[in-house]
């Protein structure tokens, strides 16, 4: 007989990525990729972390909150294979769980009361975490594994920028304490469009990184250009 139980989350993501568009496949992709884990009672205070500051980096537990549903998938058809191929779910990381449950291992930089600063993230802003779990090297790596369906990383594309854009990324490096210019590249690089995508050179994309909207092409096929980085319009 089937049983259900209830979960709530021990803290919310306050995260570089304000939509899902961009953020990297993987955790550890874009190191400058860095965020806040914000502890809710009873979590938030020093008891539940103490400890951590031992540790380099934690496994996260969380809820992929923007895309549960009701009715579970069997097959989806992961970015990895180019969004054409169907695959069993449980062969995948794709964000369409059975429950909705994903898994990242972050880097774990400052422990504070109530909070955790990590780099590495893969999670959007808003995130629900269900649990931290610290990262023990001698047991979670496995010299001999194999998965040859992402047997590597992905293969990076140059990432070229516009002199306005990167003026204006400076600008706004500066401002944010965050090293901007190191996680638009490392996410761009990536190239977070469809893989069955072939956009014209005309054609603009865009994502939201922090409080700011960057904006980008592809001139030629293989190449990514920045246009600008500005102010995102407040909604």
């Amino acid at each position: 007989m089937t049983q259900a139980y209830n979960v709530s989350p021990i803290g919310f993501m306050r995260s570089c990525f304000k939509e899902k568009f961009a953020i990297p496949r993987q955790p550890q992709l874009a190191p400058a990729a860095r965020g806040v884990l914000e502890l809710v009672a009873p979590f938030d205070q020093g008891d539940a972390v103490q400890g951590l500051e031992q540790v380099s980096h934690v496994w996260l537990l969380f809820l992929f909150h923007q895309a549960l549903e009701d009715k579970p998938r069997l097959k989806v058809r992961p970015p990895r294979l180019g969004g054409n191929q169907s695959m069993g779910v449980f062969a995948t990381r794709a964000t369409h769980r059975p429950n909705g449950i994903g898994q990242s291992v972050v880097k774990l930089d400052k422990v504070e009361a109530g909070r955790l600063w990590l780099s590495g993230i893969d999670l959007l802003d808003g995130t629900p975490v269900l649990d931290v779990k610290p990262y023990v090297p001698y047991a979670d790596v496995i010299v001999d594994a194999r998965n040859s369906m992402a047997a590597a990383a992905p293969a990076m594309i140059p990432v070229q920028w516009a002199d306005a854009a990167l003026a204006q990324a400076r600008e706004h490096a500066m401002r944010l304490e965050e090293p901007l210019i190191e996680l638009i590249e490392q996410c761009l690089a990536q190239d977070p469009r469809p893989a069955y995508q072939t956009p014209t050179p005309e054609r603009r994309y865009g994502a939201q990184f922090w409080d700011l909207d960057v904006r980008w092409h592809y001139p030629q096929p293989g190449v990514i250009w920045v246009l600008e980085v500005v102010p995102a319009a407040v909604s």
